[in-house]
């Protein structure tokens, strides 16, 4: 009973003494601490929770107050919740790159939004009169076939769409034709330099789509993410830096795409539409064929910077003159490079200085030029 009593008291004077020195927030002697691990040596695990100081060192710290900190601390705490807080802009390299895009992914975004206050804008086919609506009835192509007009119609559409940098289709579509064209394996941003290097003529793309609109990156796309035709971009793409015959690839691409919905507004396309039944697809090579001969007359004939608006005018007379022609040669080279019997630049090196930014240069496309005597005009 004395040793109880004995201990009771000890134990009292124990936690008192330990709550005091606690609670005026001093470290306790080094022979009481000692004091303590033998008062709690005697009591079983399971009792603990119940023991005076310890209810006392693990209560509600709400009243506590810290003592001075450092100007240093407090700095470096802002600076890390600074950190924490950062978000990544839009379009800005992140450790998981988007997914590539292919073409039916990028078209199917298309045909489910609404597009219907863009397809107001387009005028389906170019309106004749007088001689040049006679001629155009008696001589001209066949008209397109009904169940084929809705198809053009959001071919058309999309050509009135523009560039939107939040929507993440469309970045995703110019990250896409980035990586293939470069080989890179980075997302780039939206807006920057590096698009010159593509050839377009600044750091935003969505300023050179003019008279074509969303439709040239469509094509871009096409032309990259088809294996038969990616071999061909890469080779375009490469002489469009060579030091003397250099061009704006992208800028060029988009006259060309151009070209293709004025031969499809002007009925042109409509007899192989007819044939194959679909509209998208022969558009895509069309484009794609129209290119390749592009390519075909500025390595052979020599051409420059200087030769860009004649030499597209005069592409888009023959286009839309003979575009079945163009069609098989696309056919027939695609054909040699799958059996690796046909290169445009053949082993020729792009060597020299290095091709100026597309900035640098004066390029002249289509919408250009002056207008030629033909019967149909551009679209606005």
């Amino acid at each position: 009973m004395n040793e109880k009593s004995c201990s009771f008291h000890n134990e009292e004077e124990l936690r008192d003494g330990q709550v005091k020195s606690v609670s005026a927030g001093n470290s306790p002697p080094k022979d009481q601490d000692s004091s303590a691990l033998l008062a709690f040596r005697g009591i079983p695990i399971s009792e603990l929770k119940n023991h005076s100081l310890l209810r006392a060192l693990t209560t509600d710290t709400n009243g506590w107050a810290p003592g001075v900190v450092s100007p240093e601390v407090l700095r470096a705490q802002e600076e890390w919740e600074a950190v924490q807080n950062i978000q990544p802009d839009t379009g800005s390299q992140t450790d998981q790159p988007a997914q590539l895009i292919s073409f039916s992914e990028a078209l199917q975004h298309f045909q489910t939004i609404d597009l219907s206050s863009f397809k107001k804008r387009i005028q389906p086919t170019i309106r004749r009169t007088g001689l040049a609506a006679l001629r155009h009835c008696l001589f001209g192509p066949p008209k397109l076939h009904q169940g084929l007009r809705e198809e053009r119609d959001l071919v058309l559409t999309i050509a009135q769409c523009g560039l939107d940098s939040q929507d993440p289709t469309h970045g995703r579509v110019l990250k896409t034709i980035y990586k293939k064209l470069t080989g890179s394996k980075f997302d780039c941003a939206l807006h920057g330099d590096h698009w010159e290097d593509l050839g377009f003529q600044g750091a935003n793309p969505a300023t050179d789509l003019r008279g074509a609109g969303f439709l040239a990156l469509l094509h871009l796309l096409y032309l990259v993410m088809d294996s038969k035709t990616l071999l061909m971009a890469q080779e375009i793409f490469r002489l469009s830096h060579h030091h003397i015959q250099q061009f704006p690839f992208c800028l060029m691409s988009v006259n060309i795409t151009r070209i293709a919905i004025q031969a499809l507004r002007e009925e042109c396309l409509s007899r192989e539409c007819n044939r194959q039944q679909k509209v998208i697809p022969v558009v895509n090579s069309f484009y794609a064929a129209t290119f390749l001969h592009l390519a075909h007359i500025w390595k052979t004939q020599q051409k420059t910077i200087a030769d860009s608006g004649f030499v597209l005018k005069d592409l888009e007379v023959l286009a839309k003159k003979s575009p079945r022609r163009l069609l098989k040669t696309l056919e027939l080279y695609l054909a040699g490079v799958s059996k690796g019997q046909t290169s445009l630049l053949g082993a020729q090196k792009c060597c020299g200085a290095p091709a100026p930014h597309s900035k640098d240069l004066t390029f002249t496309g289509v919408c250009d030029l002056p207008p030629h005597s033909s019967e149909g005009t551009w679209p606005a």
